[in-house]
């Protein structure tokens, strides 16, 4: 009994540093931060306050996005950057799935955490799991981002919004801010395609391989995303 009890508690003490030593996603948005208050703002007070408003009009909207711990997982079958069909399905028959939702390739915080989740994705193999991630914009976009990056997961490509929505993260940027983001050099259409400006909550979903969701994070502050060490955590408790 003592010696299990010892063999714990070093597994533990093992455990929690190699949930320290995974790339933190919140140091890299905390450095960010830091930079922008050194930098001069371009954006009016106005157009901060428009911002603001969208903001807090989407958390009325959708106060708890996403499907929560304990829902079943819903499939889907999207392309991939390459054309190849990836099912829900057919992953989840390999080993878990960390499923991963962000806005694009134009987003620096979605940016700092596909980083985060490439420099611990051996951590995330070690429990056989696979790294998908899904997006709104064009797959030719999706395939510069990912070769620049070298990203070495899936990045799928939510032509119709479906599986957003089948998520609970889907939401319509609404037009005012549309042409304050072109006016500011983003053009939404440009990535996502004509007549295209929906986006997703930014969500995480660690799913087992029953198809039922362990683990999730997704708040409308777009922000906030899962750590990589939280991932790494519920993986090793399925």
């Amino acid at each position: 009994m003592r010696s299990l009890l010892i063999l714990s508690l070093i597994l533990s003490v093992f455990n929690a540093q190699a949930y320290q030593n995974t790339e933190s996603y919140k140091k890299s948005i905390d450095e960010k931060i830091e930079k922008m208050k050194k930098k001069k703002s371009s954006w009016t007070a106005e157009e901060k306050q428009m911002m603001k408003d969208a903001s807090d009009n989407l958390a009325k909207a959708l106060p708890n996005p996403g499907i929560q711990v304990g829902e079943k997982a819903p499939s889907f079958s999207l392309k991939n950057a390459q054309g190849e069909n990836i099912t829900l399905e057919g992953a989840l028959a390999k080993g878990p799935v960390v499923l991963v939702f962000y806005r694009g390739a134009w987003c620096p915080y979605c940016n700092m955490q596909l980083r985060s989740l490439k420099e611990n994705l051996p951590e995330f193999e070690k429990y056989n799991a696979q790294l998908i991630t899904i997006t709104p914009q064009t797959p030719d976009k999706s395939e510069a981002q990912f070769k620049k990056e070298g990203y070495p997961f899936e990045v799928l490509t939510d032509t119709d919004y479906q599986v957003m929505k089948d998520y609970k993260l889907y939401f319509e940027v609404p037009k005012a801010l549309v042409e304050l983001y072109k006016k500011h050099g983003l053009d939404l259409e440009d990535f996502n395609g004509e007549g295209r400006t929906a986006l997703p909550v930014p969500g995480t979903f660690v799913i087992d391989t029953q198809g039922i969701v362990r683990a999730m994070t997704a708040q409308t502050d777009y922000k906030v995303r899962m750590e990589s060490a939280d991932i790494i955590k519920a993986l090793s408790e399925l």
